[in-house]
């Protein structure tokens, strides 16, 4: 039997019919960029969040970057975060030319450990930045509570979370910011690229609508105001008409060209529909995962408080490699996040990073260990129980 890592045809057989009618619809509109299409999606995602505002982007690492320069984090500012994600996370932050600091993540999750939070705030600390990795939620009681006491903004990524939950609030709702990333392999993936965040702040709200586009018109005014940089009102005489409008020429912040488009943001309307029960299916195969492997394989605990959403089923073998080989070898598809934390990276280094020679060792044990079996919704039951019996074979033979 083959069992594939991931396999988006199948997904997109199933919606194919509520998609291509929705896609010759944008088409035929002619409104590509931004648009209806695109605030439609924008609403739909506010209501599934309960969340005030969302903004779409053109990627979840711009999503994050946005973030922080919304959350004023300046050149030579850190920002505190984890070792044990993909590489946007920590790059985001460096591109804004603060300083990731790296520390270390808890065993049972792997997400990051508040108490190493605590002890690694300094003077130049301006924010806080968790992960909540393969899906599941941060300690977020600890961490706002760290946040308030030090006076620091605290910005989710949830590129790996959309639709987990901590204490029934979902990701992207509980800090200041959320950062979600609308990658193909996502749970809630588009065709193609795509990223969005989410806030209750209406003032963070206009900054980042203004950042992503240019620091133009009538966000860009209100956000220069908001920001401190003076008081401006912009009003123009002139007609939006069509394809012409005049409030784009009129600039107040050095922003970027970060927008959805109109085709992405049709195609995940569609998928958001389904969103729940994707991850209700995943849940079901956690739990098969749970019951059926042996437990020579460290599984991952989570607390009660959280509810997640299964991006990704990743175990803990001390026989890492063999296993995948093995794995492979009899057609299971695996991967293996993250063999490199990202305070052992060379992009890291004594002028970009705040701790590039720290020793971190949750985070540098898990990334020797780390192995993601196939988690997917359109997986079979048989399929599921075939990655457990190939798993459970190899220990054997162990």
């Amino acid at each position: 039997m083959e069992v594939p890592f991931l396999d988006l045809k199948m997904q997109y057989k199933e919606i194919k019919g509520e998609v291509e009618p929705l896609i010759l619809e944008v088409m035929e509109s002619c409104s590509y960029v931004e648009g209806t299409y695109v605030r439609n999606f924008e609403k739909q995602m506010e209501e599934y969040l309960s969340v005030r505002h969302v903004g779409t982007c053109s990627n979840g690492t711009d999503a994050l970057v946005l973030a922080l320069k919304a959350c004023d984090v300046q050149p030579g500012d850190e920002v505190i975060t984890t070792p044990f994600t993909f590489f946007a996370t920590a790059e985001a932050i460096a591109s804004t030319g603060a300083i990731p600091v790296f520390v270390d993540i808890k065993e049972d999750d792997y997400t990051i450990d508040p108490k190493e939070i605590e002890q690694a705030i300094t003077s130049k600390t301006k924010a806080i930045l968790p992960v909540h990795i393969f899906g599941a939620m941060c300690d977020m009681d600890s961490i706002m509570d760290i946040a308030k006491r030090h006076g620091l903004k605290v910005i989710e990524d949830d590129a790996q979370a959309i639709g987990s939950e901590y204490k029934a609030k979902k990701a992207g709702t509980l800090g200041d910011v959320g950062c979600f990333s609308f990658y193909p392999t996502k749970n809630l993936g588009g065709a193609g690229d795509g990223g969005m965040v989410t806030t209750n702040d209406d003032g963070l709200a206009k900054i980042i609508r203004a950042y992503k586009d240019h620091g133009a018109g009538q966000n860009g005014a209100e956000a220069f105001a908001l920001l401190g940089l003076g008081d401006e009102e912009l009003s123009i005489n002139e007609a939006v008409t069509g394809l012409y409008n005049p409030y784009r020429y009129y600039n107040y912040l050095i922003g970027y060209n970060s927008r959805l488009g109109a085709l992405q943001a049709a195609v995940l309307s569609v998928k958001l529909r389904h969103l729940d029960h994707y991850n209700s299916r995943r849940a079901e195969i956690a739990a098969m995962y749970f019951e059926g492997l042996t437990d020579k394989l460290r599984k991952p605990v989570y607390s009660a408080d959280m509810k997640s959403c299964w991006h990704q089923f990743v175990v803990r073998s001390e026989y890492k490699q063999e296993l995948c080989s093995y794995l492979t070898q009899n057609g299971v598809g695996n991967g293996t996040f993250y063999p490199v934390p990202l305070h052992k990276q060379k992009a890291f280094n004594s002028s970009n990073c705040g701790n590039p020679n720290a020793h971190l060792p949750i985070a540098e044990k898990l990334s020797l260990q780390s192995v993601c079996l196939p988690i997917f919704p359109e997986m079979t039951d048989e399929q599921v129980r075939y990655v457990i019996d190939v798993t459970n074979k190899f220990y054997e033979e162990k």
